[in-house]
């Protein structure tokens, strides 16, 4: 059940989504304007599964800034597809964005 206070929160999302065999081992590093990049932060999507992750909630190396542009860069040890949504919720003319990366062959 999705919580209520947190489904039309301003956040942005990364769907991993692994179809193969094994279980994807995925590092993520944040990239800002002003200051050094931080990350990676890690994180495990099973085989033949998929993962929703707000950036809002990744905590270590620490925690992702709220009002801070960054960009990131993801990668994993086994091949993924990654869907990245950002909901700005901020008026009331709600925004949404997605965009589709693939792996590289």
């Amino acid at each position: 059940m999705v919580n209520a206070d947190r489904a039309l929160e301003s956040h942005e999302t990364a769907c991993l989504l692994n179809v193969g065999e094994k279980p994807a081992r995925v590092q993520i590093t944040l990239f800002f304007a002003d200051r050094d990049p931080v990350g990676p932060y890690e994180i495990e999507v099973d085989a033949r599964r998929t993962l929703h992750m707000r950036f809002n909630d990744l905590a270590e190396p620490e925690a992702v800034p709220r009002d801070t542009s960054y960009a990131s860069v993801i990668e994993s040890d086994v091949p993924i597809i990654v869907q990245h949504t950002r909901l700005d919720s901020r008026a009331a003319e709600i925004s949404l964005l997605s965009t589709m990366a693939f792996p590289a062959e």
